[in-house]
């Protein structure tokens, strides 16, 4: 399993929000490296985002909402939803979002 995971669950209807690209990068000096990419499962969950192990410092998922959004008829206020955090070590970090078509948030899971 990744050390970086996500979930996306769809608040507005109640459920996991399937299929919702999501791109894992890592600050470098010259700027954003890609670091791993995947779709939500139909629990709405990315288990293998990246890799099982990565070094400290600060990463970002992109979330394609509006492209997901656009998929099942809906609009939306965001058209990508961008969340960066600090990783300190060999921890597992699990980065989730509750999403609906004009709000999100976001916590540190287990």
């Amino acid at each position: 399993m990744s050390q970086i995971t996500t979930h996306v669950l769809d608040a507005a209807l109640g459920r996991p929000a399937v299929g919702v690209t999501v791109a894992l990068q890592a600050r470098t000096p010259e700027g954003w490296a890609a670091v791993g990419k995947g779709e939500t499962n139909e629990d709405g969950r990315i288990p293998e985002l990246g890799p099982a192990q990565v070094e400290p410092g600060i990463y970002r998922l992109i979330f394609a909402t509006g492209d997901w959004f656009e998929s099942s008829g809906r609009e939306t206020f965001y058209p990508e939803i961008v969340i960066a955090f600090q990783v300190d070590g060999p921890d597992h970090y699990h980065v989730p979002i509750l999403l609906s078509p004009y709000a999100y948030s976001t916590y540190r899971g287990s």
